[in-house]
C-alpha cells in the first residue's frame, strides 16, 4: 500500500485536522512532502521512529511508503498518542507499528529506544540542536537523522563541530521537487549525557 492508495489515511488526517492536531492546508500538501522525503531518502526497511509525532505527518505515511519498516511514533501528548493508536488501528498497522507516549529527553535515555533506531525522522520537533540532541539518542551508529528544513539554503544551522559531539558526520542538504530535508549519519555512541533533561535542550540548545 502506498500513501496515495490509502483513502483512509486521508479520512483521517482531515478528522486530524478538524479536532486540532494538524495545522491548516491541503492534506496533500502533507502526503506530497512526505512522499518526497520517502524518495530523498530511498527504499528503507529498518527501525523508524519518527520524533515528536503528532498527527503521524510523517510517520504514518512512511510507514505506508515503507511497508517493510518497523515505526516508532512518539510523542510527548498523551492525547495525540491515543490518536496515533487510533490511527494505527484504522491503517491495520499494529503487527509493526507503535506509539509511544513519552518525552524524548526521558526516551532517549530508556534502554529500549537509545541508539536502536536505523532511521530517525523529525518535522518540526524543534530548532536544529534541540533536534539534532534529541534525535541523536534514538540513532544506531551507522544510521541516520533526517529533518525536515525550510526552503533556502541557511549556513550555520547544523555546524558541524557541534554535530561531531552528538556522534554525527557533516550535515547533507537534499531538496526533492518542493522539499528540503538534511540527513545526518551517527558516526559514533553518543555520550551518555546526552540528551540533557526535559525542556533543556529547547531552553538552552546547544548552538
Amino acid at each position: 500500500m502506498t500513501p496515495g492508495s490509502a483513502p483512509e489515511l486521508v479520512e483521517l488526517l482531515e478528522h486530524a485536522r478538524e479536532i486540532g492536531l494538524l495545522g491548516p492546508g491541503p492534506i496533500g500538501k502533507h502526503l506530497a512532502h512526505a512522499s518526497a522525503w520517502a524518495s530523498a531518502l530511498g527504499p528503507f526497511g529498518g527501525r523508524l521512529l519518527d520524533l515528536g509525532s503528532g498527527a503521524g505527518v510523517p510517520g504514518l505515511i512512511l510507514a505506508l511508503a515503507w511497508p517493510d519498516c518497523e515505526p516508532v511514533l512518539l510523542d510527548a501528548s498523551r492525547r495525540r498518542v491515543a490518536w496515533l493508536r487510533h490511527s494505527i488501528r484504522k491503517l491495520s498497522l499494529e503487527d509493526r507499528a507503535v506509539a509511544v507516549a513519552a518525552r524524548a529527553e526521558m526516551a532517549g535515555h530508556d534502554p529500549r529506544y537509545r541508539e536502536r533506531f536505523d532511521l530517525v525522522v523529525a518535522r518540526g520537533f524543534g530548532p536544529p540542536a534541540a533536534t539534532a540532541e534529541c534525535g541523536a539518542a534514538f540513532v544506531t551508529p551507522g544510521g541516520r537523522l533526517s529533518v525536515s528544513e525550510p526552503p533556502g539554503e541557511a549556513p550555520g544551522r547544523w555546524p558541524e563541530g557541534r554535530l561531531e559531539d552528538l556522534g554525527f558526520g557533516p550535515a547533507s542538504r537534499v531538496v526533492h521537487g518542493r522539499a528540503s530535508f538534511v540527513i545526518l549519519p551517527k558516526r559514533g555512541a553518543i555520550a551518555e549525557r546526552w540528551p540533557r533533561r526535559n525542556g533543556r535542550p529547547h531552553r538552552r540548545p546547544l548552538w
